[in-house]
């Protein structure tokens, strides 16, 4: 009995839902019976009626409940005001729908990402945090060939300027100044000589109009430079018509007209240039000493 009495209530709550969906259903009857004086009356004995004809015994006060819950709209359906939650609600329904191309350009990203990081971001931080060894292992390199005192401060006021730059964490700044060094502790350990290019079918030398003066004459002897083992090197030559510097194994090298004619004197007996070497740059030192009047200055075209 006290299951009976507690499985009721819940019984006739459905029971009652029941009537309301019915009467929902049939809205004919209940516009009509809900309508004019005795209107409840009439409403349950049609109620009555339509159970009884589907073999469904139903008390009177489970219809009256129903009746009055379809009145009151107990059972109607309110639906939940849109909100961040209603939407975040419908999202995670709808995940089946945009879950698996999401989840794909995720994994693409994520490829990508790697990658990047991998090939660009850890090599260039590894750099940088060997910055500070690499500016002292290109000073040290410096000091140990340099024989002159000048090239010397010169590249300890370069890693100074390193140093800050690196605390200041500009690294762009500090790569570029590692660079410069590195490039005169290149140039430091070079041993070559220069000599006048004496080929046949190839200019020895030429003159030129400058650009300022289209009167006056430059003379230049056309050179390459050659190591011990008499290879010929590719040097890094500055432009003095358009200060543009460029790789060249050979370029124009300014002498005076005297100069220049000697020169050319020399190669029109034999066709052969006899003293074609006209300076030497040693190990230790930036720049060759010439054996020739020149102003050092340099044309890469002609």
């Amino acid at each position: 009995m006290v299951i009976e009495r507690e499985k009721a209530p819940l019984e006739d709550l459905m029971a009652a839902m029941d009537v309301v969906d019915t009467l929902r259903h049939q809205q004919r009857i209940t516009e009509r019976e809900l309508d004019g004086e005795g209107r409840r009356e009439r409403l349950l004995a049609r109620l009555r009626k339509l159970y009884t004809a589907q073999g469904i015994d139903v008390p009177d006060r489970v219809l009256e409940e129903g009746i009055d819950a379809l009145e009151q709209e107990r059972f109607k359906y309110q639906p939940v005001k849109r909100s961040w939650r209603t939407k975040l609600a419908h999202l995670w329904v709808s995940r089946s729908r945009w879950g698996k191309p999401i989840g794909f350009l995720a994994v693409v990203a994520c490829v990508f990402y790697g990658y990047y990081f991998f090939s660009v971001v850890l090599p260039e931080r590894n750099l940088r945090a060997s910055l500070p060894d690499k500016v002292n292992s290109v000073f040290s390199g410096i000091v140990a060939v340099a024989k002159n005192s000048a090239v010397i401060d010169q590249a300890k006021a370069s890693s100074t300027k390193a140093y800050r730059a690196i605390d200041q964490k500009n690294y762009v700044e500090a790569e570029a100044v590692v660079a410069n060094m590195q490039a005169v502790k290149t140039q430091l350990g070079l041993d070559y000589r220069i000599r006048v290019i004496s080929k046949p079918n190839q200019n020895s030398g030429v003159w030129r109009n400058p650009p300022n003066n289209p009167g006056g004459k430059n003379y230049y002897l056309i050179v390459e430079a050659v190591d011990n083992d008499n290879r010929v090197l590719e040097l890094t030559i500055v432009n003095q018509e358009n200060n543009k510097a460029a790789v060249k194994n050979s370029w124009g090298l300014r002498v005076n007209e005297e100069t220049f004619y000697k020169v050319a004197s020399d190669k029109r007996d034999d066709g052969i240039i006899q003293a074609n070497t006209v300076g030497k740059k040693e190990v230790g030192y930036l720049n060759p000493v010439f054996s020739i009047p020149t102003s050092g200055a340099t044309i890469t075209e002609w």
